[in-house]
């Protein structure tokens, strides 16, 4: 039987359990919280498009749209009141290995230092941290974890792919788990065929049918896009259809099957659906929706109006749902 700070919680019965989301973004995390039956007290985010997305999905938490580094953490624990996760998803371009050779800002790295911070200030019992795995290379990596352990958190270090935990999307990530009452647990990985790309088509319900087709030998169509599609017919079939990736680099050519997870979603364009009809090859780029729920979210999630290009920067940056609800649940168990 787990006790919480208002007392014993029956096993199954988490509702007592409050998260604070640091670097919130659209709400990831603490939608995976809420999975697990963990109820938001809040978030911080700088982006007034993604503190927006928060508070249409969480409205009972207190949302400040600020750089972290500008805030008393003193001050949001007394307003935030009492939290028994801290949420973190500190800034990731600058540990990314797809900025590839160019310049790193330290400032953006060190704002990881803050989850330390507000750490302090709230006293949660648990502190989960999401990142891309090479913020490990990291020269300050190891200062920034011994910070968590001596407030007095065990810690456990642990890459999680997406696709293991039902989401149909290859997204490895780094998760720091920590606990201050005892050993953190890794999740454990759901058994069977992973999601694919063709699932995420066949939820949409219809609702692909708004979005319009081209002619994949437009004019105007750029060279290396056509190179793509060509490898990818000789290797499925003239009337397969398959998915152009585009940037990033690796064995496939460019494209991939539909019968497997979707590749990594980043904060850009990057996918686009290939299929064959009366006419020849057609193509359109995959639309938000789709992308969300190939990050995990639930159809009744809420995204703010906005830019198609914000909305997947939003979906990109996200940490994938299911993902934090396996972890929070672990935690949450052996509790």
């Amino acid at each position: 039987m787990a006790q919480s700070r208002r007392g014993v919680v029956e096993p199954g019965d988490w509702t007592l359990y409050r998260a604070f989301d640091l670097f919130c973004g659209g709400g990831g995390s603490s939608c995976g919280a809420r999975m697990a039956g963990v109820e938001s007290a809040g978030g911080v985010d700088a982006w007034e498009v993604a503190a927006e997305a928060y508070r249409q999905n969480f409205p009972g938490g207190l949302v400040y749209q600020s750089r972290i580094e500008r805030l008393t953490a003193t001050r949001v624990a007394r307003e935030v009141g009492r939290v028994d996760f801290l949420l973190a998803s500190p800034e990731c371009t600058n540990h990314s290995v797809a900025k590839g050779a160019s310049p790193r800002c330290e400032v953006s790295r060190r704002t990881a230092f803050e989850v330390i911070r507000f750490a302090r200030a709230m006293q949660p019992r648990w502190v989960v941290v999401e990142n891309v795995t090479a913020m490990r290379n990291w020269h300050s990596y190891s200062e920034w974890l011994a910070g968590l352990e001596r407030l007095g958190y065990r810690t456990l270090e642990t890459t999680l792919d997406a696709s293991d935990f039902g989401v149909a999307q290859s997204r490895r990530r780094l998760f720091v788990i920590c606990d201050r009452e005892d050993d953190p647990q890794p999740p454990t990985k759901r058994r069977g065929p992973k999601p694919s790309v063709r699932s995420v088509l066949a939820s949409m319900n219809g609702q692909a049918a708004e979005w319009e087709f081209t002619p994949l030998k437009s004019p105007g169509r750029a060279k290396p896009t056509l190179q793509r599609a060509r490898r990818a017919i000789k290797e499925v079939g003239d009337k397969a259809s398959f998915l152009l990736v585009y940037y990033g680099t690796d064995a496939a050519g460019g494209w991939q099957s539909l019968d497997r997870p979707l590749r990594t979603i980043t904060t850009l364009d990057r996918f686009a659906l290939v299929e064959r009809n009366g006419a020849g090859h057609v193509m359109r780029m995959l639309q938000p929706p789709e992308l969300a729920a190939a990050m995990g979210f639930p159809k009744d999630y809420r995204w703010p109006e906005t830019t198609r290009r914000n909305r997947i920067k939003l979906i990109g940056n996200a940490v994938s749902p299911p993902v934090m609800k396996a972890v929070v649940s672990r935690l949450l168990e052996s509790s």
